[in-house]
């Protein structure tokens, strides 16, 4: 009971991490150079630039949008879903506003503002993407969402199951960029915008995802029953009993196969935790995957 409530905690704890360094990202690299790089950052963007207001400012915009998605998640994806987005819906707001302040010239001589103007658009684009990347790596390894695009994506797909999610989720960060090129009408801070993109999806395969967003995981356990059943019911995935013999005991053994996507990953180890935290597990990236429930 300890150990699941100090793993409920770390993982807690890279949510958080992982959302602040996002809003510090947006709020000081992103925002302050109309750099549209898709989520609700970009589509705060558009809208401020569409609808002024002394009242929408670009943190109320991101506070509306970003809670407006996470509501989304709740009708459409269910509880479950909701509830791993709730952290970061509640400080990615909360952060922006925050780490706004930090670009004031007033603060520390305007420490956080780069110099010289004319130049600062290239180390904003890299700086932000890097540190964006960074950050959606380390929620994800908490178990967490970033809500936002992936909420809208994910919501997609579930009444057009034929479609991928990363697809989908590319396709609606790509048609924010093209937003961004036709309201705001300046190509430089379009291109910038999308090496940012491209550097914080780069990141966040480099950190987490490796070359595939699906796993395997190979497992060897006195408690297999156990473990098997907790996989079926709890994430809701097949699984594929093999058998085996211990090259050095000569015991006959069982080898319990899971395939499993990158969303399930803390998922898996709480339930190899809670169930037996002497298991001999494997896990390897997968380069595909094709099949039911996964690419056709």
């Amino acid at each position: 009971m300890k150990k699941d409530f100090l793993n409920a905690l770390i993982n807690i704890g890279f949510v958080a991490a992982g959302t602040l360094i996002l809003s510090f990202a947006v709020a000081v690299f992103i925002l302050p150079y109309n750099l549209v790089v898709g989520g609700m950052s970009g589509l705060a963007l558009i809208l401020h630039r569409l609808v002024p207001s002394e009242i929408l400012t670009l943190d109320v915009w991101i506070a509306l949008l970003t809670w407006a998605t996470f509501f989304l998640g709740l009708l459409v994806l269910g509880k479950a879903f909701a509830g791993k987005t709730l952290i970061a819906t509640i400080l990615y707001p909360i952060g922006i506003s925050l780490f706004s302040k930090l670009t004031s010239p007033t603060l520390w001589g305007g420490f956080f503002l780069l110099r010289p103007a004319q130049s600062a658009l290239i180390p904003a684009a890299l700086f932000g993407g890097l540190l964006i990347g960074a950050g959606c790596a380390l929620t994800f390894r908490g178990g967490g969402s970033t809500g936002g695009s992936d909420i809208i994506a994910f919501s997609i797909c579930k009444y057009f199951k034929r479609l991928r999610s990363s697809h989908v989720l590319f396709a609606v960060d790509a048609v924010t960029i093209l937003l961004g090129m036709a309201v705001l009408q300046d190509f430089t801070l379009s291109l910038l915008g999308i090496l940012s993109a491209f550097l914080s999806a780069l990141v966040v395969d480099k950190l987490f995802l490796g070359a595939s967003r699906a796993f395997i995981a190979q497992i060897v356990s006195q408690k297999q029953d156990a473990i098997n059943q907790a996989v079926i019911t709890r994430l809701h995935r097949t699984t594929t009993l093999l058998p085996a013999k211990g090259g050095y005991s000569g015991e006959e053994k069982t080898l319990l196969q899971i395939s499993f996507p990158l969303r399930e990953y803390a998922a898996l180890l709480s339930i190899l935790k809670e169930t037996d935290p002497d298991a001999f597990v494997t896990i390897l990236r997968a380069h595909e995957i094709n099949g039911e429930g996964w690419t056709k």
